[in-house]
């Protein structure tokens, strides 16, 4: 099992294979993606590693997390991710990640938080139809209907679809392809869309229900010039 890594959305667009057929994409971008931490069976009792990602200024980092950062010898970074790795697929601290990290073909879980749309309706939050345009409904056109039930249980059902806030949750889309990717400029190309706003920060993974392909680097792609 190998670590993911932490990008940022950039945007969606599209691009064109061999047969001339346009594919939507979303574009994922790596910056300063680097190893800030460990975990051993022997120390925490399980195995994983800690990445950050992106630039965070000195003055807004607290000072625990300074000394953090500063025992790994890296920058502050915007966003901290671990991930549950093999005791075999370890990464030394400090190393940074690059977009070759995955494959072109292969199969990525994408996990983010959905766009927040505030307070909506049973319609729009879950899809309902709504109730009748005529036969002696008024004004309530667009209402959930009836919530409860009968004598038994006496209750609403814990759960039940109603009116709420909508989006701004974690959400993990599976088995989205990954087109291509650009170590140059950080770039992983996925397609199909990806939850989550324009800069938000997404976590990538190899795809849980299709493994690791044979092709992808162990432990890890990793910059050679990396900064420590």
């Amino acid at each position: 099992m190998r670590s993911g890594v932490i990008a940022q959305k950039v945007g969606m667009t599209r691009v064109y294979n061999d047969a001339g057929e346009h594919i939507p994409v979303t574009v994922l971008k790596l910056e300063n993606c680097q190893v800030v931490a460990q975990r051993t069976e022997e120390k925490n009792g399980y195995v994983a590693v800690q990445l950050g990602a992106g630039r965070s200024k000195v003055k807004n980092t607290p000072k625990a997390m300074r000394g953090h950062f500063a025992a790994a010898n890296v920058e502050p970074k915007a966003k901290l991710v671990e991930f549950r790795v093999s005791a075999d697929n370890l990464i030394d601290i400090g190393l940074e990640l690059t977009a070759n990290h995955f494959v072109a073909g292969q199969l990525v879980d994408v996990t983010g938080t959905t766009i927040g749309k505030g307070f909506a309706g049973a319609i729009k939050r879950h899809n309902f139809g709504g109730l009748r345009a005529t036969h002696g409904v008024s004004v309530s056109h667009r209402s959930h209907g009836s919530t409860g039930s009968n004598q038994d249980p006496g209750r609403v059902w814990k759960g039940k679809r109603m009116a709420g806030h909508m989006g701004q949750t974690r959400v993990t889309t599976q088995n989205l392809e990954v087109v291509s990717t650009d170590e140059d400029r950080g770039l992983i190309l996925v397609k199909g869309a990806v939850p989550g706003s324009k800069g938000a920060w997404i976590v990538v993974r190899d795809a849980i229900k299709s493994g690791t392909p044979e092709g992808a680097p162990r432990p890890a792609a990793v910059r050679a010039e990396a900064s420590k």
